[in-house]
């Protein structure tokens, strides 16, 4: 029997990347799940997301606007959870003392103490809880891994590089001469309820990939601010963003290798990009994205001076899974993230197996980021396992006293 399967929060990441994911699995393996129900506190998006269902399958989701009404009436195997992030623990929560499997976006709670309630959550109703992470499921950081660690092309790994500046200008005014314009204020604009900025934001996927390549991280010391504030329309309102434009970290992982990651979206004049993943045989180039890992396009040098595409690794890598490993970790050929994460919880569901990316696993990436933003408000290197202790908690006492974590 297909897995009656629910998403929850309809907008954003949800719409754009998750309702295509299904779309292609449904192709795939229609006898997977059915998506039997879609709930956004706002209809008009439930209901866009119920018409995109409507195209993949034959029966179109059932529409809800309260959680709680979605949980009474529909008796669900699994759900997706792409909700603001100051949400996801509360409706995790709930989700898994009604009997349902939990699959959260990154990050996975908005605090440490917030993704811990979920882990004990999950261990209280023994029910799954997945963090969903898209970005090592990916051909690049999985060529990479096969590089680093079972290949060996590249030795041990030892270092890396993540910079970028990259100055995003506002528009003018209607004018074209008048005062820049201001964006429309979102929830991502108020560090209570994301968590934080670039660092916790996309950053999570940075966080994971490094784990998965170079292992456990160790201290961070780090520094968060912003280089122009910054302003947004809430309303008749023009109210203060409060995330960062700028931020520079040093990453001491516990192997004794070491990263420097910074990112500026606002630093004026020159703009540069440097992304360089070291071994001590050599490096992956990736040109340009400090957050999401070694894509396809990257390239491979060794200290020997040969240079490959990592593309060309890649069709190595295949050839060394087998059919097996390609079904295993490409299921079907699929290469987009999004598809695969949502295939390995729903798999993981069917089969009664721990999912690759459990809710650990994302606290684990996610207080790396938190151990940046703690440095920053302590002024000292903080070790990531203070932040799992909550013996350093500077940062996150405002946002755990805010929704009484």
């Amino acid at each position: 029997m297909p897995l009656k399967f629910a998403l929850i929060g309809c907008g954003g990441i949800a719409s754009a990347r998750h309702l295509p994911g299904y779309a292609t699995l449904k192709q795939k393996e229609a006898d997977l799940f059915d998506l039997v129900a879609v709930c956004d506190a706002d209809k008009d998006r439930a209901e866009a997301a119920a018409k995109f269902a409507s195209d993949f399958q034959p029966t179109p989701p059932k529409v809800y606007t309260d959680v709680t009404q979605l949980l009474q009436n529909e008796e669900l195997d699994a759900v997706d959870i792409c909700t603001p992030h100051f949400l996801h623990h509360t409706v995790g929560i709930q989700c898994m003392e009604a009997g349902v499997a939990v699959q959260i976006e990154k990050p996975v709670g908005v605090s440490a103490r917030a993704t811990q309630q979920l882990i004990a959550a999950s261990q209280r109703t023994d029910k799954l809880l997945a963090t969903a992470e898209n970005i090592r499921r990916m051909p690049g950081p999985r060529t990479a891994h096969w590089l680093f660690h079972e290949r060996d092309v590249l030795g041990q790994p030892i270092a890396l590089y993540s910079q970028r500046v990259q100055t995003r200008r506002p528009s003018a005014g209607a004018g074209g001469d008048g005062p820049p314009d201001h964006p429309q204020w979102v929830w991502r604009n108020d560090v209570s309820m994301s968590g934080g900025g670039p660092v916790m934001d996309s950053g999570a996927h940075f966080c994971d990939t490094i784990r998965y390549l170079y292992g456990d991280v160790e201290s961070c010391y780090g520094r968060v601010w912003q280089v122009n504030e910054r302003h947004a329309w809430q309303g008749d309102n023009l109210v203060r963003i409060e995330t960062e434009d700028t931020f520079m970290a040093t990453i001491n992982f516990e192997s004794g290798a070491t990263g420097s990651w910074s990112v500026s979206t606002q630093l004026p004049g020159q703009q540069f990009a440097n992304v360089v993943y070291y071994g001590t045989e050599g490096a992956i180039v990736e040109p340009n994205d400090p957050f999401h890992g070694p894509r396809i396009t990257s390239q491979v040098v060794l200290k020997n001076g040969d240079t490959r595409p990592l593309e060309e690794y890649y069709k190595e890598y295949l050839q060394a899974l087998g059919e097996k490993g390609r079904q295993r970790v490409f299921p079907y050929g699929l290469e987009d993230g999004f598809a695969l994460e949502i295939y390995d919880f729903l798999t993981a569901v069917r089969d009664g197996r721990p999912p690759e990316i459990d809710g650990d696993q994302g606290l684990r990436a996610k207080a790396i980021a938190l151990a940046i933003y703690e440095s920053n408000a302590t002024g000292k290197a903080v070790r990531v396992q203070d932040v799992l202790d909550g013996t350093v908690a500077e940062y996150q006492r405002p946002i755990n006293e805010r929704w009484s974590i």
